[in-house]
């Protein structure tokens, strides 16, 4: 089944929207405004790295043309990466920007390699945060090495200008088994 076609997409609700509502240290993770590579960067003991998985043009997903205000089957750049603390993949996070805006922008997101594109986001003043919406991520848009059921993901749109750059950002286990524990 492509990825794009779920039966059941995720509902992506706001905060106020969240009921029951989550366990404050979830809710923390979820819903904090901040830079999460530099929490993350903290929270591993200065341990961070990017590890990036694949990046290109695609058809992208329902959802991502919805938030993004773009019609439905619209071209974008995708970029899927692990964001690793201690060497083991904490955050699954999968940004995308609609191909007619990102052309003639002067923003590359070809160019960050295992760089961090929320450090660049939270670099650049002009880009400015939307809502952070969560959502039990669907495991069928997951990589098949950290393919599970209903994990906790989290998303919001950086706007600048024209562009949108949308940036979904997965908890995974090996996360939470840390984040519990310290």
């Amino acid at each position: 089944m492509p990825s794009s076609a779920l039966a059941h997409p995720p509902r992506w609700l706001n905060a106020g929207q969240l009921h029951p509502a989550p366990a404050p240290l979830l809710r923390d993770w979820l819903f904090d405004q901040g830079s999460l590579t530099r929490r993350l960067t903290t929270l591993s003991a200065a341990r961070f790295s990017v590890r990036p998985l694949q990046q290109g043009w695609q058809v992208l997903r329902v959802d991502e043309c919805s938030a993004l205000q773009i019609p439905t089957g619209s071209m974008g750049w995708v970029r899927e990466v692990y964001l690793l603390g201690a060497d083991q993949p904490w955050v699954f996070a999968r940004s995308v920007a609609p191909r007619a805006a990102l052309e003639g922008s002067g923003f590359d997101l070809g160019k960050l390699g295992s760089r961090s594109l929320g450090e660049l986001l939270f670099s650049d003043r002009a880009f400015i945060r939307g809502e952070l919406q969560a959502c039990r991520y669907p495991g069928a848009w997951l990589p098949a090495e950290v393919r599970v059921e209903q994990l906790w993901g989290r998303r919001s749109c950086f706007r600048r200008d024209g562009l949108g750059v949308l940036v979904a950002e997965v908890f995974l286990p090996a996360f939470w088994d840390h984040a519990t524990r310290n």
